[in-house]
């Protein structure tokens, strides 16, 4: 018995003993793994406090990745460093290599370099180009409008930018000076001395914020508008400018926190959509001709026509109902110029005043038959406004019939080579005289961050209002990222921005302090369309099918953004080309941030290698875990050829 007790005795005592290790051993393990763990998510997420550690960073290893396109790099950046006497800021290099990279096949691919083309194309605008443009009937403008290249008329070479050209002057010095050698046109400057649009001084361009309508300046034009209807209330914050020259209307504007998308062809008066870009100030090439233009219904606050040629009065008010289309319930229209106050000014028009009176009549019978209450006539101004519903103008169209309500089936927000219709587009429904059709918007700055009535009334599909912050989220984190790897971003070195993928307007909203402005571009393949929403933020943006050239000269934009378009468009046409069509509206030193797949990146890495761009994959800001990544690219500072 003693023996059998002493062995139970050793039995236990060897348990506890091995039950002991195997603690120590699982505490030993877990502590390893716990401290393993900690370093690696230290290591992963701290980024450098500095941008001069984020520049200086260079590996070894990430020159080997890059030695097939290395030489041509290194000299993209030698003569971007010597830009200094011309350039607003200096150059910089950036790490941007991912620190949880993919092994692909694409990475040791021979590297196409791209020749530039003839100096004859340095303001080569693709689907705006006036050669092309004269096969067109002239009828309604339509040769003016988009007409893009053809598949064998396609260029598969860089714009050059012009001998000696100068990065632009910083905002708000801009919106008054520009170089001559960016835009080398001195006819505005001889064809407009009179009415001060644009004046020669040395090397400079100086806008002194005159127009044909603006005797005194822009300015005290605004001025004059504001005494009329509030500017300044928050109330009115989106605007459209019809045939808006050099754009002074808009660039006087923002000071008031307007921001006006101001349109003009491009046609004898050479250039004044790429002096307004110059400036720093919203515009896009674009005409009131046959087709629709590339905005959502109730976009604007505010449309604006001084002198700007459009023939109001023809085609049964036609025009008239396309700018009822895009203003807002509420919205003004603002009309200077011939023929309003044409008793005063009709010799010095050389019109008489029969013509002009008939003009005038029949814009005033066209505003009527919109249901637009006309405000005021005053001096050299009339306005109209829109009402805030339809249920008063029903009632009116019963006895009036022409132009009809168009059918619910006319889709109001698609407007991408739509023809223009004679009728007028139907408004959301209101169950009270006072209530505004679709809803009504906040004031501005309470607007940017306010969920859009478009989403309220879940108009777009799977977007609510919980959907919508979360987006906002996402980009206040996004942006306190690139502020760490682009530190400029927030200090006025990008000035015209784009985003070629806008979704909800999330990244305009997050950087909406800074000196900058957006251009949200909703592309027409995207799968939720969007731009009504943006519109309804605050924010300006167009319609845009990327497998098709943007409507703007070439060197307009500082930065771009292209989140996950790419994998949206590699099956529909050539990346290639759209790389190339950044290229040309890119400035030289411009900066684009790409999202997207590892894969995708790599791609338009192997691509733009060969574009006189430098180049970094870099993580996700969540860290290296994420799928999608982040290419930040660099166009280098070259000109083309002096004559």
């Amino acid at each position: 018995n003693k023996t059998q007790e002493m062995a139970k005795e050793n039995n236990s005592h060897h348990h506890a003993e091995a039950k002991r290790k195997r603690l120590i051993w699982i505490l030993c393990v877990s502590g390893f793994c716990i401290l393993s763990y900690v370093l690696g998510a230290w290591q992963t997420n701290t980024l450098p406090s500095s941008s001069s550690e984020v520049f200086s960073r260079k590996a070894c290893e990430t020159q080997s990745k890059l030695s097939t396109s290395s030489e041509d790099e290194d000299a993209s950046l030698s003569s971007s460093s010597s830009l200094s006497s011309s350039s607003s800021s200096e150059p910089v290099e950036l790490d941007f290599e991912s620190h949880h990279k993919l092994e692909l096949k694409q990475k040791n691919q021979t590297i196409k370099y791209f020749e530039p083309c003839d100096m004859s194309l340095s303001e080569y605008t693709p689907c705006e180009d006036r050669e092309r443009g004269r096969r067109f009937d002239r009828n309604m403008m339509k040769y003016r409008e988009r007409h893009c290249p053809s598949k064998d008329e396609l260029l598969y070479c860089l714009i050059p930018p012009p001998p000696n050209y100068k990065i632009p002057f910083k905002w708000p010095q801009s919106r008054d000076y520009a170089w001559y050698d960016n835009i080398p046109h001195k006819e505005l400057s001889i064809e407009k001395a009179i009415q001060n649009w644009i004046q020669v001084e040395g090397e400079r361009f100086r806008f002194p914020g005159g127009g044909t309508g603006f005797p005194r300046g822009a300015d005290a034009y605004i001025d004059d508008i504001s005494r009329l209807i509030p500017l300044t209330d928050g109330a009115i914050r989106t605007a459209i400018d019809t045939g808006c020259g050099v754009a002074s209307f808009g660039a006087y504007l923002l000071k008031r926190d307007i921001v006006a998308m101001s349109f003009a062809p491009r046609d004898t008066h050479e250039a004044q959509v790429q002096f307004a870009l110059e400036r720093g100030v919203p515009a896009i090439i674009g005409i009131m001709g046959s087709i629709r233009l590339p905005y959502p219904a109730r976009a604007f606050d505010l449309a604006h026509c001084s002198r700007c040629l459009i023939p109001w009065f023809q085609n049964d008010g036609l025009y008239l109902t396309e700018v009822d289309r895009v203003l807002r319930p509420g919205g003004y229209w603002i009309l200077s110029g011939p023929p309003i106050n044409w008793k005063k000014h009709w010799k010095g028009w050389e019109r008489t005043q029969e013509d002009l009176k008939q003009e005038q009549d029949s814009i005033e019978n066209a505003a009527r038959s919109l249901c637009w209450k006309k405000v005021t006539e005053k001096g050299d101004f009339s306005i109209w406004q829109k009402p805030i519903n339809h249920i008063a103008c029903k009632k009116l169209k019963r006895a009036h019939k022409s132009p009809p309500i168009c059918t619910k089936a006319v889709q109001p927000d698609f407007a991408w080579y739509k023809e223009l219709e004679s009728c007028v587009m139907p408004l959301p429904e209101a169950n009270s005289p006072d209530e505004f059709a679709g809803g009504a918007l906040e004031d501005w700055p309470d607007r940017a961050f306010a969920v859009p009535p478009r989403i309220i009334q879940g108009t777009i599909p799977e977007i609510n209002a919980e959907k919508f912050k979360e987006d906002n989220e996402v980009w206040k984190e996004r942006i306190a990222y690139y502020k760490q790897i682009l530190p400029e971003l927030s200090r006025g070195r990008f000035r015209n921005i784009m985003d070629m993928n806008a979704y909800l307007g999330g990244f305009a909203a997050a950087i909406v302090k800074y000196p900058s402005w957006v251009m949200n571009v909703v592309p027409v393949d995207a799968e939720k369309q969007t731009l009504g929403a943006i519109y309804e933020r605050g924010f300006i943006g167009t319609y845009q099918d990327w497998c098709e050239a943007f409507s703007t000269y070439p060197r307009t934009y500082d930065l771009i953004h292209a989140g996950g378009l790419f994998s949206m468009y590699e099956n529909r046409c050539d990346v290639t080309l759209i790389l190339l069509e950044m290229d040309r509206i890119l400035r030289p030193e411009g900066t684009v941030v790409f999202r997207d797949t590892v894969e995708m990146l790599t791609k338009i890495q192997s691509i733009t290698n060969g574009m006189k761009w430098t180049s970094r994959i870099m993580d996700h800001e969540k860290g290296p875990f994420i799928p999608e990544k982040i290419l930040l690219a660099v166009k280098s500072y070259w000109t083309g050829p002096s004559a």
